[in-house]
């Protein structure tokens, strides 16, 4: 009998390996600590969980220098304070049923042990009843050292130097004022879930707030004014299933960015792009187009109905019942704006089948169409079709709930982007036809094959871009100089992204002044701005920059472009005349791509003849 071969010696060398403790510390931290923001947001969480009434954030070079977070909370002693660095040390999880039932911000055990993986950190902490604080050092991989010294009770966290032995993860960290931004967010959201709370947040040597404990109210007054306060509606809503307090904006207080929305869960910052569509939806045709709703909204719901622990962030969360939450929140958003008189009222009743408690006692406008035969029996059809409130794009409702043929009497499905290179089809042909304005948003005009129909916006949107963008090439700057200038104070981030964009907006023909603390003076305007909307578009540039850099980033000439060009346009409801609007086609087709705007969206839409005379029985 023939032996088998002994193929050891030929094998490869083993391919999988565990990782050096060091290696996997590193990797795990970039899981949690993503930028000196994450950093603020676990140290804060922290914080809180420990009961502070006082809480300090200093930061220099937007954080990527130094993050120092202090607190009054109730300290730790030494052992706890060496153990808080181990990774998976947490005084919030003990069993695995804990994890059901979580209420503390923290409870990970990962936040330490990462930001120690990455940085150099100090910890001073002292309990009430302690003589001395003790002290935590540790660097990156070098041994942690323990000393003692004076401070008052509670904690103070300070780490240096983010990213010192990981430059791969460093270089991606962005400009100071980028990174600065992304903590102020994060501060200020922190600050208003707690109005009881002090917080105190410097940057660079500069006080950018210092909030004393009051309420929700003041403090909404304390970040965004006065008149913030006065363009909201409060909402509250108790149920067995959830609760819902807060704030939403009326609908004259359209924001131009959706940064001004703020969802908590238990007291939790979290992001929810359902629950921001459900508020979407409630608004829908009330808001001005391209605006989006203030909201500030603190949901409670018990802890086994939800999920908290998806993401290392811990800013998602699962829903046991997330179609219940969303036509909670949806619901109590339309019974709160029916109260104002903006749209139909509705009530909460008990027994709401798949929520537990809610019952949608509402009626929604619906318009009866008739059949066309020779019975007349008509159907109804429901008001809207659904509006995307993240993204903005129309779905029509789900095809079981439409009669057939319904969708030919919602839209022209045989309205196609006006295309070129057919003959006799441009508008303006010899002799001129007429033109005419359609609910002041809309201009038609005859066309050799049909009829042609421009968005006056997106098509005074595209020239104005493409202006910008020869502007930026030519490096020929036209600026109408103001008889009086105008001084603009912005919010700290405002000004932060101005900072880093004022060559470009100087670049449109803005003349501005940097004058005192986040101040500005415009001195001068590009040609294309109104006289008296010199601060508004400013302003608005800015915001809607803000966006444009956080949900698709490019290159910053460009978004500022975009900027301009969106909010310097002609709006829909603005009436023009016909030399208006003849002047409004004729640049259009002057520019290189008159067809779709700098977002993509169709600027000009043709029907055909041969469609008008189908609609209309003719063949």
């Amino acid at each position: 009998m023939t032996n088998p071969p002994d193929i050891s010696a030929s094998m490869s060398p083993r391919r999988v390996a565990v990782l050096p403790e060091h290696i996997a510390n590193k990797i795990a931290a970039g899981e949690v600590i993503q930028r000196p923001e994450s950093v603020v947001k676990e140290l804060l969480e922290n914080a809180l969980d420990a009961g502070a009434h006082s809480i300090e954030v200093i930061i220099k070079d937007g954080g990527k220098e130094l993050v120092q977070i202090t607190d009054d909370g109730t300290g730790m002693d030494e052992q706890d304070a060496v153990a808080s660095f181990l990774r998976h040390a947490t005084s919030k999880i003990v069993s695995f049923e804990d994890l059901e039932v979580i209420r503390t911000y923290g409870f990970r055990g990962e936040a330490l042990a990462s930001i120690a993986a990455v940085s150099q950190v100090t910890m001073k902490t002292r309990r009430a009843g302690d003589d001395v604080a003790t002290v935590v050092k540790l660097a990156g991989e070098e041994p942690q050292t323990v000393s003692r010294d004076a401070r008052g009770p509670g904690t103070s966290v300070t780490v240096q130097n983010l990213f010192f032995n990981v430059p791969a993860r460093r270089k991606f960290l962005k400009t100071t004022n980028t990174e600065f931004r992304h903590i102020h967010d994060v501060v200020q959201r922190t600050a208003l879930a707690h109005p009881g709370l002090a917080f105190t947040f410097v940057s660079d040597g500069e006080t950018v707030f210092r909030l004393k404990p009051s309420t929700i109210d003041q403090r909404i007054v304390d970040l965004f004014g006065q008149r913030t306060v006065e363009s909201l509606l409060p909402v509250e809503e108790q149920t067995d299933f959830l609760t819902v307090r807060g704030f939403i904006g009326k609908p004259a207080f359209g924001q131009k960015t959706r940064l001004s929305q703020f969802l908590y869960l238990n007291g939790r910052i979290i992001s929810s792009r359902s629950i921001g569509f459900a508020v979407g939806t409630a608004y829908e045709h009330l808001l001005i187009n391209g605006t989006y709703p203030f909201y500030l909204l603190f949901l409670e719901i018990d802890p086994h109905r939800i999920d908290v622990n998806v993401h290392p962030s811990k800013m998602e969360v699962k829903f046991d019942d997330e179609q219940g939450v969303n036509r909670f929140v949806s619901a109590l958003v339309r019974k709160t704006l029916g109260a104002a008189g903006a749209v139909p009222a509705m009530s909460f009743t008990e027994g709401y089948p798949g929520s537990g408690d809610l019952r949608l006692g509402f009626t929604v406008r619906q318009h009866a169409w008739g059949s066309g035969d020779s019975q007349g029996i008509g159907w109804t059809l429901p008001e809207r079709s659904r509006v995307d409130a993240l993204t903005g794009e129309i779905f029509p409702p789900p095809a079981g709930q439409m009669p057939p043929g319904s969708q030919d009497l919602l839209a022209f499905p045989a309205a196609t982007p006006f295309l070129p290179g057919r003959e006799g089809e441009m508008p303006l042909s010899e002799p001129p036809q007429l033109l005419w304005q359609l609910h002041n948003k809309y201009i038609l005009s005859q066309i050799r094959h049909g009829v042609m129909i421009v968005d006056q916006h997106v098509a005074h949107e595209r020239i104005l871009y493409e202006k910008a963008l020869e502007r930026f090439a030519n490096g020929l700057r036209t600026s109408q100089q103001l008889l009086f200038p105008v001084t603009v104070q912005l919010p700290a981030g405002d000004y932060a992204i101005l900072d880093d964009i004022f060559p470009h907006v100087e670049g449109l023909g803005f003349d501005l002044k940097r004058f005192g603390k986040n101040t500005v003076v415009i001195e001068g305007v590009p040609p294309d701005v109104k006289a008296g909307h010199e601060q508004s578009i400013l302003e608005e540039i800015l915001a809607l920059y803000k966006e444009y850099q956080r949900e698709s980033p490019g290159e910053a000439q460009d978004l500022v472009a975009k900027s301009f060009s969106c909010k310097s346009a002609i709006k829909a409801g603005d009436p023009l005349t016909e030399a208006e609007m003849r002047s409004l086609i004729d640049q259009l087709f002057g520019t290189t791509m008159p067809y779709v705007c700098p977002h993509g969206r169709p600027i000009v839409l043709r029907i055909s003849t041969e469609e008008l005379d189908r609609r209309f029985g003719r063949r």
